[in-house]
């Protein structure tokens, strides 16, 4: 990393020592120009406003000796008059003294007479007593080209200290947030689900680092929570498992080995079939509660009538019912309507009517409310209500409360009805009335498309 920080950093040092060089070159030139611009103007009128001589001009440091210059040339390239360094000898070429004739014109020169030194012309039309002539005038670039020349200098000198500097400093702060991060990648490497509660270290450096640790610690909470999850799932799924597991081992055992006669076999038989029934009803059960977990319930959904609804579920416990000396009872107008899945709500309201059914009394009611923006779907009876102690976890999986007559609930059912109403959007809520029983009931949108 810190090698390619370095020849990144050596990149963008010789881009910038060739930026500035080329454009202080790209200055000087431009101001040697306008200089010359204006010496040009200058020596003009005084070329066009009297007699004098280019060497007073001189003089009169219009023309600064060893480094400017001028001549003064007819329409032929014949020398009318020059700076004494100059001579006789004509500056322009035949092409560059027409050009010079038509408007000023630039060229330039390795050397001039007098001068081993290269130089910049500027060739421009004048007039002397009517007569059309050429100016030109000169600068050595020898100024140019010693400020370029130090900065070249320094730049070679400069830069590799400032690329050894910047290098070193990088190599530092690199070598700080990496420590950091290989100190994580270390504790990372020894967490493990045996050790709950472990977390990477969090260097407090204020930036991006310091905000992926947390991230990373934030993100390690909710697998951990998670796992923790499945793990109880899990174990409370075993210990819900092994009880009808074990009861029709025992029957088909006394099947087997100890039934005298047929009708014996046969009660034998009967009783593992039940318990049969409820390791498939129970393994359903496990098998919708694991779904939900990976948001993947599946819904049908479709516009349903919500006394239809109620009326289906009802004729499902009739028979039940009538056995226990009860009554089922809807209360549902017959144009409230609900977008859901039927099948779905149909096993969720028949949890309900079960638990009603078996643990509470009198008649159970089935019913239908409309709100402005939700639907609720209430089961309740007249029974003793839930316990106080069990009604913050009456919804939690395995639950069961601690007086219940039976013990063969797997406390699933409530789990489940809350379970399908979130997967429609909704809750699952429980309460035991001020005129006693217990009331149940599942809250649904009601404008769902």
């Amino acid at each position: 990393m810190a090698g390619a920080f370095a020849v990144a950093m050596a990149v963008m040092l010789a881009a910038t020592g060739t930026f500035l060089y080329v454009r202080l070159g790209s200055d000087l030139a431009r101001a040697l120009e306008h200089d010359l611009r204006l010496r040009a103007d200058d020596v003009k009128a005084l070329v066009e406003r009297s007699n004098g001589a280019l060497a007073d001009s001189a003089g009169g440091r219009l023309i600064e000796r060893g480094e400017t210059f001028a001549q003064l040339l007819d329409r032929r390239g014949r020398v009318l008059d020059a700076t004494p360094s100059l001579g006789g000898f004509s500056l322009l070429t035949p092409d560059e003294l027409a050009a010079g004739a038509r408007g000023p014109a630039f060229s330039d020169r390795s050397s001039v007479p007098g001068l081993d030194e290269p130089a910049r012309l500027l060739a421009i039309p004048v007039t002397r007593n009517g007569q059309p002539l050429v100016l030109v005038v000169g600068a050595t670039r020898e100024n140019r080209a010693e400020a370029l020349r130090d900065l070249r200098n320094a730049l070679v000198i400069v830069g590799p200290i400032a690329l050894l500097l910047t290098t070193g400093a990088g190599y530092l702060l690199a070598g700080t947030g990496l420590g950091a991060v290989d100190a994580m990648r270390r504790r990372a490497a020894e967490i493990s689900a045996e050790r709950p509660g472990e977390r990477l270290p969090v260097p407090r450096t204020r930036d991006e680092l310091e905000r992926l640790g947390l991230t990373l610690n934030e993100m390690l909470g909710r697998l951990e929570q998670a796992l923790e999850r499945q793990r109880g799932f899990v174990a409370d799924a075993g210990h819900e498992l092994r009880t009808p597991l074990a009861l029709l081992r025992a029957e088909l055992d006394f099947a087997l080995h100890h039934a005298r006669g047929e009708q014996e076999l046969r009660a034998a038989v009967s009783r593992a079939s039940d318990e049969t029934d409820r390791l498939v009803q129970l393994a359903g059960d496990l098998l919708l509660i694991a779904s939900t977990d990976h948001g993947e319930l599946p819904l049908r959904l479709e516009r349903l009538s919500a006394a239809e609804l109620l009326e289906s579920v009802r004729n499902r416990f009739l028979w039940r019912s009538a056995d226990a000396g009860r009554s089922i009872e809807i209360d549902a107008p017959g144009e409230i309507t609900l977008v859901a899945d039927r099948l779905r709500l149909e096993q969720a309201l028949g949890n309900l009517v079960d638990n009603a059914l078996r643990h509470g009394a009198g008649t159970v009611r089935l019913a239908v409310r409309r709100h402005a923006d939700a639907i609720e779907l209430r089961v309740e009876d007249d029974g003793d209500g839930f316990p106080p102690a069990y009604l913050p976890r009456a919804f939690q999986r395995f639950s069961r409360p601690d007086t219940s007559p039976t013990g063969t609930g797997a406390g699933l059912g409530l789990a489940i009805v809350e379970a399908i109403a979130l997967a429609h959007g909704g809750s699952a809520q429980a309460e035991n009335p001020p005129a006693g029983g217990a009331v149940v009931w599942i809250e649904l949108p009601a404008n769902r498309p």
